[in-house]
């Protein structure tokens, strides 16, 4: 079977072959070095546990790479309105080599994505925050819940709204599912950008009805 894997994924680069997904150009670790270092120049990798950043949350830490500004964010905005899903690659090839965050990431049991709704999906094509979870949890040997956390109901987008709508507009729209497989994990939730807040928030949230050990969530940039 992982034979018949290697093969597909070497036709696959023979057709799109892998890239830089900061310059464009073609690089097999989707990372070329220059745009490395220009990324380790940008980054923080940032772990927080305690303090205002969290207080009164239902998640225990928060991990972030960047902030959400100049080229990150636009690279993310392209990552996730502009079609452009092969730069996730790029990014989680950069946040594992970060001897801190992966280390960190190797504490979890499983790993869970923010979903998106049904909607949202079939305009989009791919939910951003699967194919990133997927990755570590690939890149990782952690277990991918893709099963669990449901979001039933499609809103107005978060990033058009001040924080206190946000809280309004996100609650009650998610739903937990087989929660007997994430009881007492380590969970870590996978989103790309932290705002506010409110959604990795209001996701954890409803995670706590599995009686997680712990709930830890992981962006690529927080704003």
């Amino acid at each position: 079977m992982n034979k018949i894997l290697k093969i597909q994924e070497k036709i696959l680069n023979l057709i799109y072959p892998p890239m830089c997904g900061m310059c464009g150009k073609i690089n097999q670790k989707s990372l070329c070095k220059k745009c490395e270092i220009n990324l380790n120049k940008q980054s923080e990798n940032q772990i927080i546990k305690e303090g205002t950043e969290i207080e009164d949350k239902y998640f225990n830490e928060l991990m972030y790479i960047f902030r959400y500004e100049g080229k990150i964010r636009k690279k993310i905005i392209d990552y996730k309105f502009k079609e452009k899903s092969y730069i996730y690659i790029t990014f989680v090839n950069f946040l594992l080599k970060n001897k801190k965050i992966f280390e960190n990431i190797k504490k979890y049991d499983t790993i869970v994505p923010v979903p998106i709704s049904p909607k949202r999906q079939k305009e989009r094509g791919y939910n951003q925050s699967l194919l990133i979870a997927r990755e570590i949890a690939h890149k990782t040997n952690l277990e991918l819940m893709n099963n669990c956390l449901i979001k039933t109901k499609n809103i107005i987008e978060q990033s058009k709204l001040n924080k206190e709508e946000r809280v309004q507009n996100i609650y009650g729209v998610y739903e937990l599912k087989n929660k007997q497989l994430i009881e007492n994990k380590k969970i870590l939730l996978i989103d790309d950008i932290y705002t506010t807040g409110s959604t990795v928030n209001e996701c954890s949230r409803i995670l706590r009805k599995a009686n997680p050990a712990k709930i830890g969530v992981l962006v690529l940039a927080k704003d």
